[in-house]
């Protein structure tokens, strides 16, 4: 059995140092990422590695305890991203410093977390200089 220590470090090095929602490097943050359960625990999710992303705090805080969220284009509710399940690059592209939903799931996730917020392209300009962005 891991400590928790262990697991945290799994983690981290399975997500390469970035939220495995916005793909952003911890390094430039100010606040320290969080082990975020993918289901949450009130939805009977585990504490196992296979349900927990590295995710930064903003992401952290919009997902909250959702698992399904609205699709802006068409109004439908579909499942949120699963970083361990669903390929990243199968659901976003960026585009400049615009993250673009490429699906449903994609769209609503960019919605929902506030992907494109103005300080998160800031971020990923400043990413940029230092050769983290595009990731």
């Amino acid at each position: 059995m891991s400590s928790w220590a262990e697991v945290i470090r799994q983690v981290e090095a399975r997500a390469e140092g970035r939220c495995e929602y916005c793909r952003m490097h911890q390094s430039l943050q100010g606040a320290t990422f969080h082990l975020e359960p993918i289901v949450p625990t009130s939805l009977g999710g585990t504490s196992e590695p296979d349900n927990l992303a590295w995710s930064c705090p903003r992401c952290n805080l919009q997902k909250s305890n959702r698992i399904e969220v609205v699709d802006p284009d068409t109004g439908a509710k579909v499942r949120l991203f699963h970083p361990r399940s669903d390929p990243w690059s199968d659901h976003f592209q960026f585009r400049g410093y615009d993250l673009v939903g490429l699906t449903a799931i994609g769209r609503a996730a960019v919605a929902a977390l506030e992907l494109n917020h103005p300080r998160r392209k800031f971020i990923r300009q400043a990413e940029e200089v230092f050769g983290l962005f595009p990731p």
